[in-house]
């Protein structure tokens, strides 16, 4: 039980998505049992949805709690448990001998996350009713604290970045200042947020920079930078192929920069050796006037399929890019797509010199498409990156 129990401490957190506890012993009244994470007066619990006959019970839990609590379901009651988290997928079996075995694995693709709310009203990081001054100079919320009815798909777009930042905080340095970079930060909703949830509220000794073309927006937000006492929040006018780092970086993060500019800012990630990198991309235009393929044709004829087709294989293709340079690398949904179609995250995670991804089946793929990206061809350029993706074989 001690792999489960460390199975356990590593997975109850914000990232866990379901876990289901069935296969009862002899004699158990209860059938099964299913729990999820969720949000009570701010703080993150776990509730239990046990059936038992023809009833269902609930009951809310601490994570040490669950853990323990867990281990002695399996130990006498049941012999099957299934984990489904943002990171890996993991089944449980128990023999009648109590032998236990896991096996776990990596997940692929695209994760969708349940949502963590229990009460019909979401408490969200930066909360309703608590006006947060930024995001009333930026027009989010009024003066008393009341989110604008216009900008709330705004209001939690922002929180829901903030939630993906608390999930890698642990990656980044704890003894230094941390240096984050945001390209094409544009009018910087995000950029003030991730300043303020780290400096201010989790007291992280962080140096922001936000990169972009406009010299109006840069303007603006140093102005604002400066209004709140960000010390150490700056905005530049720039371009990111052309920016230079003067020092270590720890995060880069890409929210909405258009076409390749998001290949670019991907690559000077790589090249840093950022830890961690967020990226949501926007009008993937590139391979749209490339993709072509014959067997393909009866879809790809439609122009918005073929645009819709183009946008998610750049995606998927920049994140296997990503895992054969060493990432640990996820696609998730950053916000509802009823809200916004620029719903797609690429979370980067620096786990080693070596990844996970292929470049031979990445060459099948791109050729199969007859595509060829500017990450890719940034990458190959390299040939530091280059010898790293093609040692990435079969």
């Amino acid at each position: 039980m001690e792999k489960l129990e460390s199975l356990l401490k590593e997975q109850l957190n914000r990232q866990l998505m379901q876990v289901v506890i069935s296969n009862p012993r002899s004699g158990q009244s209860s059938s099964k049992i299913k729990l999820r994470p969720v949000i009570l007066k701010g703080e993150l619990r776990f509730q239990t949805e046990q059936i038992i006959g023809p009833k269902v019970f609930h009951e809310n839990w601490r994570a040490e709690d669950l853990t323990v609590q867990i281990l002695d379901w399996m130990e006498k009651s049941f012999r099957q448990l299934q984990l489904e988290s943002q990171t890996i997928s993991a089944t449980v079996l128990v023999s009648k001998k109590g032998k236990v075995t896991i096996k776990k694995k990596l997940q692929r693709g695209c994760v969708k996350q349940g949502r963590l709310e229990h009460n019909r009203r979401k408490r969200y990081i930066l909360e309703e009713g608590k006006p947060v001054p930024f995001l009333v100079d930026l027009g989010v919320m009024t003066p008393e604290g009341r989110v604008v009815h216009a900008k709330y798909d705004k209001f939690r777009q922002i929180n829901r970045f903030l939630e993906f930042i608390e999930d890698i905080r642990a990656e980044l340095p704890k003894d230094r200042e941390v240096t984050i970079l945001d390209f094409g930060c544009g009018k910087s909703y995000l950029t003030f947020a991730m300043y303020e949830y780290l400096h201010k509220v989790r007291q992280m000794d962080v140096r922001i920079i936000g990169l972009d073309l406009k010299e109006d927006v840069i303007e603006s937000c140093n102005r604002l930078s400066e209004t709140y006492g960000y010390e150490k929040l700056h905005f530049w006018l720039g371009d990111v192929a052309n920016y230079k780092a003067s020092g270590p970086v720890d995060m880069v993060v890409t929210l909405h920069a258009c076409d390749t500019a998001t290949d670019y800012a991907l690559y000077q990630a790589v090249t840093w050796g950022a830890k961690v990198i967020l990226s949501v991309p926007c009008c993937q235009h590139e391979l749209n006037g490339q993709l072509e393929n014959e067997i393909l044709h009866p879809v790809l004829k439609y122009g918005l399929l073929k645009e819709r087709m183009s946008a998610l294989i750049t995606d998927g293709l920049r994140a296997e890019l990503l895992s054969q340079q060493g990432y640990e690398t996820q696609i998730l949904e950053f916000i509802d797509m009823e809200h916004t179609p620029k719903n797609v995250l690429i979370r980067a995670v620096k786990r080693g010199a070596g990844g996970s991804g292929n470049w031979e089946s990445y060459k099948a793929c791109a050729d199969f498409l007859h595509i060829s990206g500017t990450l890719e061809r940034l990458l190959m350029q390299n040939p530091e990156t280059a010898s790293v993706c093609q040692m990435r074989t079969s």
